[in-house]
């Protein structure tokens, strides 16, 4: 593509995709208006400095981009992570060879996507999700029924054996059909509404930092970056306990070992919320933010699935309930990763 108008310094600057031209050594040229304000920063400080050095992370392999001024190849990426002042943005990637006063350089275009993607993949997560209930729904009732005939059967064989030293065959017969019956209670998780009132989010976020500190000696620390204003919740304070305990106590595995491992609770009001199709006047938004070694990308968007886990000797039932109790309460709960950093995100409605 060859640019060499006298306009296209003025077309550049009124788009609305961010668009940064960078030399072979991915050292910037020139930013629009749309670039400045997503990389956080102004032409005078982007200009000259490299691109790697502005980004915490990126999903996007740079060395690829640098190989089209070679190829005379253009590459297109439509998901893209790059993380910018800690804050997370997808978009959709561009990059093409070009010539540029008298230079050949490659323009690089950058296209949020955030707002479609979110509203996209909560309705695709939540119709999965439905479908993944459902499906252990009839697999419970499958596994269930035999389990209890096997047990009740063991329960009448033990009765009548003349030697009770075969007692502790049925035994193993009968505490092995309970532990099979609880697992799969376990994965329908609770079905109950639960008790609810009014009450507040930090009292709950307190007895679970209390828990996890117990569980990891102190090991790892726990801040706390909470909103004072923000309103009193009706809920189950049970069930929330329950759901944020799960998650804290899965960041608090990923940090085992890890010196300097760091967890953040931190919570905001938010105003005019969607959350699962519905408009909320204000919600009540929960991080919980982690230094571990992140979420492998193959399995974020299958996380909350029944038996779904990155850790060895998981069960993955933990986040799968706790999913499934922010949805009795009406809210949503999102994950963002990468490789240093974890970010889960629950929204709760205050007032419809």
């Amino acid at each position: 593509m060859i640019v060499n108008t006298s306009f296209t310094p003025i077309i550049l600057d009124n788009l609305v995709t961010a668009i940064v031209l960078l030399d072979e050594a991915l050292v910037i040229r020139y930013v629009n208006p749309a670039a400045e304000q997503l990389l956080s920063s102004s032409k005078r400080r982007l200009i000259d400095s490299p691109l790697a050095k502005l980004l915490q992370y990126s999903s996007l392999d740079l060395e690829q981009v640098k190989a089209t001024l070679h190829s005379g190849q253009g590459l297109a990426d439509s998901d893209v992570t790059f993380v910018i002042d800690g804050q997370r943005h997808l978009l959709g990637a561009n990059a093409s060879p070009i010539s540029w006063q008298k230079q050949l350089l490659i323009l690089l275009e950058l296209k949020p996507i955030d707002q479609q993607r979110r509203i996209s993949q909560e309705l695709n997560q939540h119709a999965q999700q439905q479908a993944a209930k459902e499906l252990v729904r009839g697999l419970a009732h499958e596994i269930k029924n035999p389990l209890g005939g096997l047990r009740g059967a063991a329960q009448l064989l033990e009765k009548t054996l003349p030697d009770k030293s075969y007692h502790e065959y049925t035994q193993m017969i009968i505490e092995q059909a309970d532990r099979l019956r609880n697992l799969v209670d376990r994965l329908l998780g609770p079905q109950r509404p639960g008790i609810r009132k009014t009450d507040n989010i930090h009292l709950v976020l307190e007895k679970v930092r209390q828990l996890v500190n117990i569980e990891t000696d102190d090991t790892i620390n726990i801040e706390r970056d909470y909103d004072p204003s923000l309103p009193d919740i009706n809920m189950d304070a049970e069930q929330l306990e329950q759901a944020l305990l799960n998650i804290v106590s899965n960041a608090a595995l990923a940090l085992k070992g890890q010196r300097g491992g760091t967890i953040k609770l931190k919570t905001r009001t938010a105003h005019q919320s969607l959350i699962q199709g519905v408009r909320h006047r204000v919600t009540a938004t929960i991080e919980i933010i982690d230094n571990g070694p992140g979420i492998p990308a193959d399995i974020q968007d299958t996380l909350f699935y029944p038996m779904v886990t990155g850790r060895e000797g998981g069960t993955g039932l933990g986040l799968s309930i706790a999913r499934n109790l922010i949805d009795q309460h009406q809210g949503k709960i999102e994950v963002f990763s990468w490789p240093g950093h974890t970010n889960f995100t629950i929204h709760l409605p205050i007032k419809s």
